[in-house]
């Protein structure tokens, strides 16, 4: 039996394991997907049971996208790019880190008929999946791209990977067509972000990369204010997507059933 892990630090509100193995099942594979919660000091024996093949495949999730680099021996040309690794395999003996996260975020834009060229786009957030959200953004030929995060040192760290970036403090609010909550401030219904969006004008396009709450207060607050909506949830289905045919060769399906179990 294969083993495939998703590892954080939180990890419990992770759907991954529920979806994975849904698709497990519906192509009778013997694989089984579970969810571990770990430390940094454990990162390098994980990567050691990749490598002897206790360990077929592991997802990654914050905190970890960019600590676990150090261990890999190679990395895909998004995941140098961006300096974030969200699926690992073995290729040929080699442990190898890749992203994912930028494709399953370009393909959740697409699907909500929004498009990005042009726009003004403004990111709460420089954490683990911020780097593949700023990439893709520029794949889509944003007009500009500002970011804000709570420790500003972090956010700065990014313009070494994005020339482009704009950088403003936490609290402000710039003119915007887009934008993004990347933070985790959400994972609990009692989070809110404290920026007033009331004398914006309506119909921006608010995004969130949290699908689990599937309304979080940020886009509860966007829509009662007559903004449009989306969560994380298509991002995170085409993510996933994306990885597990590398791990198993073949693309799963996604569909309504696909939908309706996560939303369960």
């Amino acid at each position: 039996m294969k083993k495939y892990l998703v590892i954080g630090n939180p990890i419990e509100h992770s759907l991954s394991p529920l979806l994975h193995n849904y698709w497990i099942k519906k192509k009778n594979f013997q694989a089984d997907y579970e969810k571990q919660k770990i430390n940094n000091n454990q990162l390098k024996n994980l990567i050691d049971k990749i490598k002897s093949k206790e360990i077929n495949g592991i997802n990654v999730t914050v905190p970890f996208k960019k600590d676990i680099i150090p261990f890999l021996e190679k990395l895909s040309p998004e995941a140098e790019s961006t300096q974030s690794v969200n699926t690992i395999y073995l290729d040929s003996n080699i442990v190898v880190g890749h992203n994912t996260d930028i494709r399953g975020f370009e393909l959740a834009i697409k699907d909500t008929k929004y498009d990005v060229k042009g726009k003004s786009v403004f990111i709460l957030g420089a954490g683990g999946v911020v780097p593949s959200i700023i990439y893709a953004l520029n794949n889509m030929k944003a007009s500009s791209i500002t970011i804000t995060n709570r420790t500003q040192s972090k956010a700065e760290n990014l313009k070494n990977l994005f020339k482009n970036l704009k950088i403003i403090n936490w609290g402000k609010l710039p003119d915007f067509d887009m934008i993004i909550n990347a933070t985790s401030i959400g994972l609990s219904n009692k989070d809110k972000i404290n920026f007033d969006f009331s004398k914006l004008n309506k119909n921006k396009f608010f995004y969130d990369v949290i699908y689990n709450p599937k309304e979080t207060n940020f886009l509860k607050t966007a829509k009662n204010l007559g903004n449009d909506t989306e969560n994380g949830k298509k991002m995170f289905i085409y993510q996933a997507a994306e990885a597990f045919k590398i791990w198993h060769g073949i693309k799963p399906d996604i569909n309504q059933e696909v939908d309706e179990l996560l939303d369960r």
